[in-house]
């Protein structure tokens, strides 16, 4: 086996058990039950993103100072604990905990996953390939995803939300051992005995100068969060915009299944996105707003179909943005600035929270989702004014 593709085979491993997880499509459905209210899933949802939002940066630059495989393999312990929290002590403090883990496990693995996999590719001589390999592993994870709907509804049945958490507990012991497994041939920077954590702070400066000064980085950052912190947000409320077209609880995880078997066809389109020129780039995010924007607005379960297709339109979108950041940076601190772009993603994400909150009571859930596909109407027009690279470097 090459070392392109032990890359490339640890990561469809990795990413496919990492979102096996059952408790995914009824968490929601767990906390509504719990007794918790709208308002206070969003608080939910918002200390998850601030959990990760405090620790992204300074995990990401530990990423460029100490084995990156250590974080991917600590992470997935973290969730572990948080989800066996959640079903043995089902109440709104122990939901809380719970995130604020799985935050913990975002941080520690976002940068390192990224910047491992491009770095061990370009070793490979197959930095090229990046945009590919990681739609295709978007995919595996999606797939991940779409089968733990489909099994989440029969074990919700059979032995109800223990039984989905016994489940998901062993998906992310599983997921730590794949991660054990990945190649890594980076000389990690830890310094000179007691100068360790100023090899820590230098590269946290590192990052975030080239994050601020390099023009490249910044932008293809900031387009990052751009197309990346709505729906992004939004996917954690689709179970409540399935629910509120008037479909029993148990219909829910196979309409979220339709959902992520179209994510799954968008990281594998992620080759003919990277293609697409600007114009072309800006118009897949404004048919795929109107798509989402109709299909939450029906109030039917048939307009999820739309939404799905929305969501799998975002997703190659979202990859071929992440690519383009990669190809950017130059520096030595590449999961360092990737950690920035996921902490400025977690931040908006946090502002999506309260908004979707607030829309929720004027407008109900679909009228929240349609407001916010007009944001990416904004981000198409900041793509046509701006000069973005139509392709990436060859």
């Amino acid at each position: 086996m090459t070392p392109s593709r032990r890359v490339a085979v640890t990561l469809y491993a990795y990413a496919f058990l990492d979102d096996l997880v059952l408790l995914y499509p009824v968490y929601a459905l767990l906390f509504s039950e719990t007794g918790l209210s709208v308002w206070q899933i969003s608080t939910l949802f918002a200390v998850w993103s601030a959990s990760s939002l405090i620790l992204e940066v300074p995990s990401g630059a530990l990423a460029d100072v100490v084995s990156r495989r250590l974080l991917l393999w600590i992470g997935p312990l973290l969730t572990a604990a948080g989800f066996g929290l959640w079903v043995a002590a089902p109440s709104y403090w122990a939901f809380a905990l719970g995130f604020v883990l799985w935050g913990a496990k975002g941080a520690l693995t976002s940068g390192a996953l990224e910047a491992l996999v491009y770095e061990e590719l370009d070793r490979a001589g197959a930095a090229g390939r990046y945009a590919q390999i990681m739609g295709r592993a978007k995919a595996a994870g999606t797939v991940g995803v779409v089968l733990a709907i489909a099994i989440a509804s029969p074990v919700l049945a059979a032995g109800g939300y223990p039984a989905v958490g016994a489940a998901s507990v062993v998906a992310c012991l599983v997921t730590a051992a794949v991660a054990a497994t990945f190649p890594e041939h980076r000389d990690c920077r830890t310094g000179a005995d007691e100068d360790d954590e100023l090899g820590w702070a230098a590269t946290l400066r590192a990052g975030l100068g080239e994050a601020r000064h390099h023009r490249p980085v910044r932008t293809a950052l900031i387009l990052v969060v751009l197309v990346t912190a709505v729906w992004g947000s939004l996917d954690e409320y689709t179970p409540l915009l399935i629910s509120s077209t008037g479909v029993a609880d148990a219909t829910v995880p196979l309409l979220l299944l339709l959902i992520w078997a179209a994510v799954a066809v968008g990281g594998l389109a992620t080759g003919p996105a990277e293609r697409l020129r600007t114009p072309w780039f800006a118009v897949l995010l404004v048919l795929a707003a109107a798509a989402m924007a109709a299909g939450a607005l029906s109030g039917h379960p048939g307009g999820i179909v739309l939404v799905a297709l929305a969501f799998g339109a975002f997703q190659a979108a979202d990859v071929v943005v992440g690519a383009r950041l990669q190809q950017a940076v130059t520096g030595p601190a590449r999961a360092t600035v990737t950690s920035v772009a996921g902490m400025v993603t977690d931040l908006a994400t946090i502002g999506v929270f309260g908004l979707y909150a607030a829309l929720t009571g004027l407008s109900g859930h679909g009228g929240a989702f349609a407001l916010l596909a007009i944001p990416y109407a904004g981000v198409a027009l900041w793509l046509l004014g701006s000069r973005m690279p139509d392709r990436r470097p060859g």
